[in-house]
């Protein structure tokens, strides 16, 4: 079983690469162009993703030994 103290800085680690990365897109001129529907399915899909490639690398990665 995974270790808490190993789990939490793996979730926050690119959970505030994200949030930097949705804030600079938010501060553009640009982006007010955006419908909020498209906005909330582009976030949708690359939630999908991350989770889709967390579980592959998982699966790559096989069962660990302990």
């Amino acid at each position: 079983m995974l270790n808490r103290k190993s789990l939490i800085p793996a979730v926050v680690a690119p959970l505030v690469v994200g949030l930097l990365g949705l804030m600079n897109l938010m501060s553009r001129p640009r982006f007010a162009s955006f419908h909020s529907v498209d906005v909330v399915q582009l976030l949708a899909s690359g939630m999908c993703f991350g989770v889709a490639l967390a579980m592959l690398i998982a699966q790559l990665r096989g069962p660990r030994n302990s």
